[in-house]
């Protein structure tokens, strides 16, 4: 799943704490604090849907500090690769 996530506010405490949680949380395979609509961007991993939502009722529903989520499942990668388009 790919997950945008909006905290409550953006203070240092509050995003610090988050940062925190993503770090200790071993479904997040990938963490981004970001700008825009959504105040992180997460990569979550769940072997089906039941496994997710039990994942999204302990990591978001119970954390006060998260405003709201959306979540979009990944259908099908295209491309994954973190290879720099620099020349040696």
């Amino acid at each position: 799943m790919i997950v945008l996530v909006s905290l409550e506010r953006e203070r240092a405490d509050i995003v610090d704490r988050f940062k925190a949680a993503i770090r200790n949380t071993s479904e997040v395979m990938i963490g981004y604090y970001v700008t825009g609509d959504a105040d992180f961007l997460l990569i979550v991993t769940a072997k089906d849907m039941e496994e997710y939502e039990q994942f999204t009722r302990r990591f978001f529903y119970e954390n006060h500090d998260i405003k709201g989520f959306k979540t979009m499942v990944v259908m099908d990668r295209v491309k994954a690769s973190f290879v720099l388009p620099i020349e040696s």
